[in-house]
Formats: structure tokens, sequence, C-alpha cells
């Protein structure tokens, strides 16, 4: 899906040598106990990871800064009565964290269609809910291309067999969002972004430097935002143009470092989606699927795309059957 927004090649600078360095961190419960103390303590460890990430000449907008976590039920129940949304009990429902266009009437537009892609793969729109921020200490640069961020909650139909499969189809759906909504559509370079959709996980994230996260999002100062795990990123987009999208946590990655190989891995991902099978996803699902990797994206979130991708379907090639090898991977 092709992006506006970011520079074309010229002169010395071709998109595609784009690569990112950047700081990363990880605190979690082994025991799988839920607390507010593991947010605390991952944005500890962002702060301190300062260092790690780039920053404008402004000083307070930041090459990127985000956090994963697992989703806050008890947090979400309590907010969702103020938007008049009744949540089904914990794991049955997926949240999807998405930036949306700032002008209202493009922002409408994009909502209907997201509500009609969602409807059309069979799920239940439960309702929006805006996320709350402050951006009295967010630089200029970020305030300039600051997204809308809203939250969309959805339920699972009746006809999915448990949770991996209801992750399945919030992947597809997510996949036809990208394809189908697009700047292009909406004859605007604003378009939509979704940072996360999981029944299991959420991504707060933006164009932040650490300091400013949880003043930004002011959901992760609240003492019923619990996890057992959290993800943390400080991004320095060595070569790269920082945005609200390209800032990390990815849906399922962080990544410090550069894909030097990048190039040649896409263009083998796709040389062999036509040869790439997986018995999970149902009837024509599979094929929303492609393309696998948004080529719009930093070398970091393209690598994202497939590992995602591989790991939803547990996906084997009969190019590797032929060779009696296979590649399995768990799913997150």
């Amino acid at each position: 899906m092709k992006k506006l927004g970011y520079p074309s090649a010229q002169g010395l600078y071709l998109p595609e040598y784009e690569h990112e360095a950047c700081g990363i961190g990880m605190v979690a419960n082994i025991n799988g106990k839920k607390s507010h103390d593991i947010v605390e303590h991952a944005i500890t460890i962002l702060c301190n990871l300062e260092h790690r990430g780039g920053q404008s000449a402004d000083i307070s907008t930041g090459d990127g800064a985000g956090i994963l976590t697992q989703i806050p039920h008890s947090f979400f129940e309590k907010q969702c009565e103020k938007e008049n949304i009744e949540l089904p009990e914990a794991g049955r429902y997926g949240i999807g964290m998405v930036f949306l266009p700032q002008d209202p009437e493009i922002r409408k537009k994009v909502q209907k269609l997201v509500k009609n892609v969602i409807e059309e793969e069979g799920q239940t729109f439960l309702g929006w809910r805006t996320v709350p921020v402050n951006d009295s200490y967010v630089g200029d640069l970020a305030k300039k291309s600051k997204p809308f961020i809203r939250q969309m909650f959805i339920a699972p139909s009746g006809d999915l067999k448990d949770r991996s499969d209801f992750e399945r189809k919030l992947y597809v759906i997510r996949k036809r969002l990208e394809n189908e909504v697009s700047p292009s559509d909406l004859e605007h370079q604003e378009g939509l972004y979704v940072c996360s959709l999981s029944s299991k996980t959420i991504v707060y994230k933006g164009m932040l430097i650490p300091e400013q996260l949880d003043s930004f999002y002011i959901d992760l100062n609240h003492r019923d935002f619990k996890s057992a795990l959290a993800l943390v990123h400080s991004r320095f987009s060595t070569n790269t143009f920082p945005s609200w999208e390209r800032a990390h946590p990815n849906r399922f990655t962080i990544h410090n470092g550069e894909f030097n190989t990048i190039k040649g891995n896409v263009k083998w991902m796709q040389a062999r989606e036509a040869l790439c099978e997986s018995e999970l996803f149902r009837d024509n699902d599979y094929q929303k699927l492609f393309p696998v990797i948004d080529t719009a994206g930093s070398d970091s979130s393209m690598y994202d795309n497939c590992f995602e991708f591989l790991s939803r379907g547990h996906m084997t090639s009969q190019w590797m059957k032929k060779r009696k090898h296979s590649m399995n991977f768990i799913a997150a």
C-alpha cells in the first residue's frame, strides 16, 4: 500500500536503504501476575533508554517511543462503561489502537469504512473510544503530524472456534484495512494506521521522547492498567524519517539494529507468497493477507509483517516441503 507524506528518491536519498537502531527493554512477572507496577517499571526502563533515541532540533520531538502490554480488562471495562460500550468477558473481544485523520469529515468517512470491513468479516463492532492524551509537552513537529487516536472494540462471531481463530480473523480485518482504506481512497494525505488489533495485547506509541509517553497517554497512569509483561522501545531512526506510525513497538516485535539484507529479504518473501499455505485460515481469508509486507514501512516494520504472517498461520512453504524441511512458529 502506497503511503503519502514521505520524500521520494532524490539526490543521495533512496527510501529502500532506510534503517534504524534503537533502545529496547522488557519487564515481566514470570508467574503471570498482572500489576500496574510492571507498567511503571517498563516506563522507567524506557526513560533510561532516552540516550538510545533520536530527537529533533526542538528537543521535544522524538523519533519515537512506545510500550506493548497485555490488555488490562478491568481498566477497559470501566472506561467503556462511560462510552456505553458493553464489553464481553476478558479475552472475548479485540481492541484496535488506531491512528485516524485529524480532519473530522475525513475521520468520519474512515471510521465508516472500518466498521463496514469489520461487519463484512462477520464480526460485531462494539464502538469507538477516544484515547485521552495530553500534548502539552509534545514538540511542535510532533504536534503538526499528530493523528487523532481512538480505540475500536470488536466482539467475535459465534462460529469462531477459539481465541486463536479470533486472532486470525482480527489479522484478516487489519490487512483488509491496510489494503482498502488508503490515503488515495480518501483523496487526502491522512489515512489510517492500526498500531495493534488483538484480544491479547495493545500498543501505545508515538513520535515522542521516552519521558513523554506516560504524560501523553493518560491511560498508562491508571492503577487499573495492569499487565504481566511490557515491552518498551526508544527509536533512533538512523537513516529514516520519523513518524507516529514508525514508532515501536510493532504488533509483534521491537527491534534494535539494522537489517542490512532487507531488500533481498523482502523480494524473497514476495516471491514465495504464492508458495505459502495454511490450513488455519477460513474460506478465502488467506488471499486477503497479501501482500504480506507493507513496503512503505521501515525495515523493522517489514520484518514484523513477515513474522506476524508466519506466526498467525504456522505457515509452511511448498518449496520447503519438497526439501523435507518445515518452518514451525508458535503464535504469540
